[in-house]
């Protein structure tokens, strides 16, 4: 299983994040099913299958979404509604389909045991480090899937990892191009800098009305106040439920009595290996020198045992366990491929096993620990089973109060107090929430309960939402308590704001003229009275904080001719000098660096060939763009 999950583990990450905001899959259905109009308009047509409308803007909502998380929220969604960004958003759904096509075409396949590896390996799925049944249903009910709906879901996307490292893994890097681009990566630059306040020529500034003026009338859109409602809630949840009764002493000694298979540890091993991969379907003569090479070092092993973790570092070709001299950690039955559980838990401490072959490959285990079988005392697992039994407890109070307070919210809508007498609830305010702008965190960040709030019923007929499950077991009811339809700011509202934009702007040109006079005179070998700050030894691989643009120039400077000066302007802030003083020697590398330099190599060829497979499936393929649809924004 190590090498599986290491194998999936940027799909695994990837599917970890998905389920902890909503699922943004397209779904085995939107690659091989076919779609009528009724869905939307066609934006574009792979291979006589439509990428619709809804499509698309199920793609932007996540685009934005990723964003605003990256960012802290401050991203307007503007940004992403360009031509420019429309046309590359709906490039990369064509290259999405292209591939699912292929893939399909392929007949690839996941085997059951392979799936049930990979969503046993994932931490959402897991309670107490263990994989969860539990758990499992309850994130995928969150998210409003079946299991079936996910694992087939999965399995395709596994499928299509296949494909993608089946084409990624023929391309080929020669060791002086990698060292050539390492070099290139880990040179350093001495570079100091120097700010051109714009602040310092704020004071200075005066704006005139007219100009206020001006720039309201040319900028209006800017300066318009979205709708946006502030409600009265409540949450009915199994989890405050179980709080408001925890279990006796009496039950939790019970519970601990009765659930002893629960906190008994089997036996665990700690083994280190040595891997000489040599897949199942690999050819007799590939296989043949695959065994000859594990059988080399197992004689350097019967010759020095003590090498086994150099030999491990130096040999082995499973990428997870060979930094750590070989060292898989300790594991349980179930845990591994069974010819090698086998024989770690047939070995004594310190034994050596001889040639162990798996789907893997050729394996050489030394066992390097063990854990005999033990149970967890009372008091270790006593918080353990405090949470457990106030859940089972939150879990029957929901199941009995849910329908009564489904049922209460919406037939008494002009109100929520009797479900906060009922229910013994606490009504609670949220903050303002702005229609086009949903919460990145939070209740309202669910998607059914935020349309609800600005829904025609709450709106403009004063009643209750409905209850709405936003996570497992969590039900919430609002009503609008406050309201404020979108209107345009006056001028008298944002005069203050304009002033302080306006302000800056004129600051940010004499910043900007004053920086070009001194770089004027830097270049021609002046003293321009510049006080520089302490050098930076930036390179590509580390750019100490440099933006991409500052960093392209530093490394653009001629070695031949420095010190070197250049200047940018900085949003909000000047007119910021650079000096490139000099070159420093690149250190070498080490052979850790160096197998990383190798790594990294490989990653830039290996997108290079995918992109040109996706390339190549472009000019064979028969695609179509609706230009006109795709110019037209949702309602």
């Amino acid at each position: 299983m190590f090498e599986l999950v290491q194998k999936h583990k940027r799909i695994i990450m990837g599917l970890v994040i998905l389920l902890i905001v909503p699922f943004a899959f397209f779904g085995l259905e939107a690659y091989t099913s076919n779609r009528t109009r009724a869905d939307a308009e066609s934006l574009a047509s792979v291979e006589g299958q439509d990428i619709t409308r809804r499509e698309f803007s199920e793609a932007m909502r996540e685009q934005l979404d990723q964003m605003r998380r990256a960012f802290g929220g401050q991203i307007d969604a503007a940004l992403l509604d360009t031509p420019e960004a429309r046309d590359a958003l709906l490039d990369g759904l064509i290259s999405q389909r292209l591939v699912a096509t292929a893939a399909v075409r392929s007949r690839l396949m996941v085997t059951d045991e392979s799936l049930r590896s990979v969503i046993a390996a994932m931490p959402a799925f897991q309670l107490a480090g263990a994989f969860s049944i539990e758990a499992y249903r309850n994130a995928l009910r969150a998210q409003g899937l079946s299991e079936p709906q996910f694992e087939s879901r999965l399995r395709y996307d596994l499928v299509l990892g296949q494909l993608t490292r089946a084409v990624a893994d023929t391309a080929i890097v020669s060791r002086t191009v990698s060292a050539r681009v390492a070099a290139l990566e880990n040179e350093q630059r001495e570079v100091s800098t120097a700010l051109i306040a714009a602040q310092a020529y704020v004071g200075d500034v005066t704006i005139d009305a007219a100009q206020v003026k001006a720039y309201y009338d040319a900028n209006a859109a800017r300066f318009r106040a979205p709708e946006r409602v502030r409600v009265s809630y409540l949450v009915l949840s199994a989890e405050a439920l179980g709080r408001a009764t925890p279990p006796s002493e009496g039950e939790l000694k019970t519970a601990y009595a009765s659930r002893s298979s629960q906190f008994t540890v089997g036996e665990q091993r700690r083994a280190s290996h040595i891997l000489i991969q040599s897949p199942a379907d690999a050819a007799p003569e590939a296989k043949a020198a695959a065994r000859g090479r594990i059988e080399k070092i197992l004689a350097e092993l019967h010759a020095a045992p003590e090498r086994f973790a150099e030999l491990a570092k130096k040999h082995s070709q499973d990428p997870g366990s060979a930094a750590k001299n070989g060292d898989l950690g300790f594991f349980g039955a179930g845990m591994m491929v069974k010819p090698f559980e086998e024989a770690a838990f047939k070995l004594k401490e310190g034994e050596l096993s001889g040639i162990v072959e798996s789907e893997f490959g050729f394996h050489i285990l030394k066992v390097t620990g063990r854990q005999p079988a033990k149970a967890r005392p009372f008091e270790e697992v006593r918080k353990l089973l405090v949470d457990e039994l106030a859940r089972e407890k939150g879990q029957r109070k929901f199941a009995e109060a849910a329908e009564g307070f489904t049922n209460m919210v919406y037939e008494q809508s002009d109100t929520l107090k009797p479900a906060v007498e009922k229910f013994g609830l606490s009504l609670q305010t949220s903050d303002w929430l702005v229609r086009d702008r949903r919460p990145e965190s939070g209740l309202f960040s669910n998607t059914r309960l935020h349309a609800a709030v600005f829904s025609k019923d709450a709106l403009a007929e004063k009643r209750n939402t409905d209850a709405i499950e936003v996570a497992p077991n969590t039900l919430v009811a609002a009503r609008v308590a406050e309201h404020q339809a979108a209107r345009q700011r006056t001028l008298d509202e944002t005069r203050a704001d304009i002033e302080q934009i306006l302000r800056l702007a004129e600051a940010m040109k004499r910043a900007q003229a004053e920086g070009e006079k001194q770089l004027a005179r830097l270049t021609k070998g002046e003293d321009a009275g510049v006080r520089w700050t302490a050098p930076l030894q930036v390179s590509r691989r580390d750019p100490q904080g440099l933006d991409g643009a500052s960093l392209s120039r530093v490394v653009a400077a001629d070695p031949a001719k420095l010190p070197a000066h250049f200047g940018l302007l900085r949003p909000a802030q000047g007119y910021l000098l650079y000096r490139v003083a000099k070159v420093l020697p690149t250190p070498a590398s080490n052979d850790e660096q160096k197998k990383a330099e190798v790594l990294r190599a490989q990653g830039r060829a290996a997108a290079v060939q995918y992109n040109a497979y996706v390339a190549s499936l472009r000019t064979q393929a028969d695609i179509s763009i609706n230009r006109e649809n795709l110019a037209k924004k949702d309602p």
